[in-house]
């Protein structure tokens, strides 16, 4: 799917960004021509993502540019990624942890 942003009265567009969202079971990628100077919230909106997936909030949901977080007012450059973050489902550190409990679990069944 593609989509345009104009940001001024000429039609020519110099730059070629995408937007992209994934889901646990789903990824979208939407590409998107822009003239320069867009920012990220900018090509956000304009990519119709938010449609998509109404339950994005730009608020509360943290955004980037090829894995690196970045701010909405962030000026975008031509073939940069914008990606939208979802919040995590579980703690990374609690996962661990847990993960490591287990192993001490089966390590000590094992020796006796």
């Amino acid at each position: 799917m593609k989509a345009r942003l104009i940001l001024n009265k000429h039609n020519n567009f110099a730059m070629q960004i995408e937007v992209v969202y994934a889901l646990r079971d789903k990824q979208t990628l939407l590409e998107l021509e822009a003239n320069e100077g867009v920012t990220l919230k900018q090509a956000v909106e304009a990519s119709g993502m938010l449609d998509i997936y109404p339950q994005i909030d730009l608020i509360k949901d943290k955004t980037g540019i090829f894995g690196k977080i970045a701010k909405l007012d962030a000026i975008l450059r031509d073939k940069d990624r914008v990606e939208i973050y979802r919040p995590l489902v579980a703690d990374p550190k609690a996962v661990r942890k847990e993960r490591v409990a287990q192993g001490k679990k089966m390590r000590s069944g094992k020796k006796t």
